[in-house]
């Protein structure tokens, strides 16, 4: 594995978001002197908080999956993950909600999932669960032990038996295809392939590998924080610095110095100079590469789709939703080829919609309620848009009245905050295309394809974050964190 050479002893970290955080944390654990650099006032990055009128709205990621990703970095500076987060296990994981009008409760008991998809399409399917369950578990348990979970520099650094093993299960077929082997009823083909749309991709085109994050997602449990998603970046900075880390926010850095082929110090805006043995940089990659290293070629990334999310806050609350809430149109295979292939808007929306009030009230005055509505659309480059023009709100209008037909009742007439984030807003933020789920995870973009976490030109420049490897979604970046620090650390 390839290393930093030379001191490693002062470290600055450049950006508080998760990775960052837990790359924080691991540096810590060993020894090293880390101040971290952050632009806003407080930890999170893309997994901020938006405070508005007594509502507080999550900003990012909104589904927790494998709380132990989290212990891992506190444990390694000796805290205990439950003296920092009350995790609330959700039950059910997701509520599907599909156009023949019928619904399917995600429950991460198989037992009860089996009999929720025997009741919803009958006991083939739910046989069909079982084996599907087996299946990913092993995946999972291969890819993380194998793939995920370590420091890859070459194609070469896969070579090994379980390479081979992957192949056998299937691993390197497209995903659509493989989870048809287990489901025949479109209903639960599809609540186990549209997690491909977080790698980027159609489930056509993904490959069976990332059938994964549906394991996640669906098998090994979602979770909600108690103060929401934000809670979780502010118990890693909070144990970071009881256990020495220095943080300074509202400090935006403009550059990396470097001489001699190394970095030397972090210049911020106002003309401080942070002297380091090695940076690392948590900015979504191509951003940071682009505004704070010297310029050289880099390859062409294909990104991911992009989102429309609404902040809404209202008077209106619903007895039939669940927290996290997926909504399908009549259209699949149509949804991802208009989002990814011709640049457009979805014609029959496919939503997530997710209720943080419905677990824990305190997020919205006393009485009210707090929805997070999510829309895949193009990114900046598959489908450039007026985003700046007005049609955000546009679309936010012809958004709440999908939901409406799809029966929130009077979901418009509640509303008493809403925000709009579309992808401009992302590039505004430093996302890459516009996106906030970084490059796809094409074959080209994965593993050791994917950019790396240690800079070809500057020994001693690491990045982590969801552009690098392993890749997008909370596991993968608080994963990368623990990588970032084994290459300064090993």
């Amino acid at each position: 594995m390839r290393t930093v050479t030379g001191p490693t002893e002062r470290v600055v970290v450049v950006g508080a978001g998760l990775g960052g955080l837990a790359c924080a944390l691991h540096l810590a654990a060993a020894g090293r002197q880390v101040t971290v650099v952050e632009r806003e006032p407080v930890p999170g990055g893309r997994n901020g908080k938006l405070s508005v009128d007594g509502y507080d709205f999550d900003t990012g990621p909104t589904v927790l999956t494998m709380p132990e990703l989290i212990a891992e970095p506190l444990e390694a500076v000796g805290e205990n993950l439950s003296d920092w987060l009350e995790l609330t296990p959700l039950d059910p994981a997701y509520r599907a909600y599909y156009p023949d009008g019928s619904t399917l409760d995600v429950r991460t008991d198989t037992v009860r999932m089996a009999a929720e998809i025997a009741r919803v399409c009958g006991a083939r399917e739910a046989d069909g669960y079982l084996r599907f369950v087996d299946f990913a578990r092993q995946l999972w348990k291969l890819e993380r032990d194998h793939f995920i979970d370590r420091n890859l520099d070459t194609p070469l650094d896969l070579m090994n038996l379980n390479l081979l093993k992957l192949l056998g299960m299937g691993g390197f077929r497209r995903l659509q295809p493989k989870i048809n082997q287990y489901f025949r009823d479109p209903r639960t083909q599809r609540i186990f392939s549209f997690q491909a749309m977080y790698a980027g991709l159609a489930p056509q085109d993904a490959l069976a590998i990332y059938a994964v994050i549906a394991y996640l997602d669906s098998v090994a449990g979602v979770y909600f924080p108690k103060g929401g998603m934000h809670a979780v970046p502010r118990a890693l900075a909070g144990a970071a610095e009881k256990h020495g880390v220095t943080f300074r926010y509202e400090t935006t850095v403009t550059d990396v110095e470097t001489a001699n082929g190394r970095a030397t110090a972090v210049i911020t805006a106002d003309g401080e100079r942070i002297p380091a043995d090695v940076v690392v940089l948590n900015p979504d990659l191509p951003i940071a590469k682009r505004d704070l290293l010297p310029p050289a070629r880099e390859r062409r990334l294909k990104y991911s789709p992009s989102c429309v999310v609404l902040h809404i806050g209202s008077r209106q609350g619903y007895t039939k939703t669940a927290h996290h809430n997926i909504h399908f149109g009549s259209k699949w295979q149509g949804t991802f080829d208009e989002i990814i292939s011709q640049g457009r808007l979805m014609s029959d929306p496919s939503l997530l919609v997710t209720n943080p009030t419905h677990t824990d009230p305190s997020l919205a005055p006393a009485g009210r309620h707090s929805y997070y509505v999510l829309a895949p659309t193009p990114n900046l480059v598959a489908g450039p848009m007026d985003w700046r023009g007005g049609l955000g709100d546009r679309y936010a209008a012809s958004l709440i009245r999908t939901l409406e037909q799809r029966g929130y009742i009077g979901f418009g007439d509640g509303i008493e905050v809403q925000r709009v984030i579309t992808p401009a807003d992302w590039e505004d933020q430093g996302m890459a295309a516009g996106t906030p789920f970084a490059a796809a995870h094409t074959f080209a973009q994965t593993g050791p394809f994917r950019p790396a976490n240690l800079h070809p030109g500057l020994e001693n420049v690491v990045f982590t974050g969801s552009g690098t490897q392993p890749g997008v979604g909370v596991p993968m970046v608080l994963i990368s964190g623990k990588l970032a620090a084994a290459r300064v650390t090993s």
